[in-house]
């Protein structure tokens, strides 16, 4: 608990919380990127603590919350399929679909598990041999390496009832998405830790540049959020717009090569879908030719319905940072971790759950 405690240090938090003051003299807007940073932010009162110059927002960090409906349909649909076992991540389970979600599906009688792994899903496709398998691929950059070795493993240990329906999201791309459709004004960017292991701080040194915008990397305690305030403060106030790693013991410039040549060995880039934000060019994970025989949409004929959003749920606001928490009507009312409406409050690194979770009248 030493290394931990140390991020967490209430002295050097102040001393860090007073330098900000004195640095910031332009007003100015940064959007955190990932959810883990939203987490931490609300839980310590960062945003609170920060002088009245400097503004945050959250952004669409949260890989459950940006699902679209349309595709948690999909693997609805998918789960109604005799013989196919349906295999995920816990925060799937609950979020809801336009009609159903894969928790009411499995009370249902689908056959659907959690894992922990893409190796727990292989297993129980090499266990039920005369079932199908479909692993639900959700996340970025960050998981897409781990789903693309399962992929390789399948093919390696022959294993044909392996199946992945590939969801992944790039997040530059919809940081790209954000600048340009101009609803809400940014003057800084706390660059994803997780995500920019893998992808280094080249992608987000190319959006510094054409946007002129700064960008920090930084890592997931309350120290070093601070850390990434005032770097940014820094850049702000001198008016310049660069990419600096403040999360070193995590990320290096060229991000982890081995990662990368295993996610573009099984992946190309391909057009997703956003809550939120709609089809981003370029920002999916889509299986290359040579691993078709793995794809789930290719293999199931999936049949759904036009996508229907909950009436009166604001998470695709919420995530595109135009709205928060409280000010949609149906936040800690209708909608609660323990019946979400949206997806918001379903993950535990949604903004409604982190407003909900840590008192977010205090940090609108």
């Amino acid at each position: 608990m030493r290394f931990i405690s140390e991020f967490r240090n209430p002295e050097l938090a102040r001393a860090l919380i007073s330098q900000i003051k004195r640095q910031s003299q332009k007003k100015a807007r940064f959007m955190e990127f990932c959810g883990g940073h939203t987490v931490t932010i609300f839980r310590y009162g960062i945003r609170q603590a920060l002088p009245p110059t400097l503004e945050m927002v959250s952004g669409p960090g949260c890989p459950v919350c940006v699902t679209a409906g349309a595709d948690l349909d999909k693997a609805i649909a998918l789960s109604q399929i005799p013989g196919v076992i349906i295999t995920t991540f816990g925060d799937m389970l609950k979020v809801p679909g336009s009609s159903s979600s894969l928790e009411k599906a499995k009370a249902g009688g689908a056959d659907v598990r959690l894992v922990y792994s893409t190796l727990d899903a292989l297993r129980i496709a090499d266990d039920n041999s005369g079932s199908s398998v479909v692993f639900l691929g959700i996340g970025f950059e960050t998981t897409a390496p781990t789903v693309a070795a399962s992929v390789l493993r399948a093919k390696e240990k022959n294993i044909k009832n392996y199946y992945v329906l590939s969801l992944h999201k790039l997040c530059p791309p919809a940081i790209r998405a954000i600048l340009d459709s101009g609803e809400v004004r940014l003057d800084g960017l706390i660059c994803p830790g997780h995500v920019s292991t893998v992808i280094g701080a080249r992608p987000w040194e190319a959006v510094a540049r054409d946007y002129h915008i700064p960008g920090v990397i930084s890592g997931f305690e309350p120290l070093d959020i601070l850390q990434a305030v005032s770097m940014l403060v820094a850049q702000v106030e001198k008016g310049e717009a660069g990419v600096e790693i403040a999360y070193r013991r995590g990320v290096r410039l060229e991000g982890n090569p081995e990662a990368l040549k295993v996610m573009g060995q099984v992946f190309e880039a391909g057009p997703a879908r956003w809550r939120g934000l709609g089809e981003i060019a370029g920002s999916g994970l889509k299986l290359r030719g040579e691993y078709q025989e793995f794809d789930a949409e290719r293999a199931f004929d999936i049949v759904t319905e036009p996508a229907r959003e909950p009436e009166g749920c604001l998470c695709g606001e919420i995530l595109r940072g135009i709205k928060v928490p409280l000010d949609c009507s149906l936040f800690g009312k209708a909608c609660t971790p323990e019946q979400p409406v949206g997806p918001c409050m379903v993950s535990s690194e949604g903004s409604c759950a982190a407003y909900y979770r840590y008192g977010g009248s205090l940090g609108g």
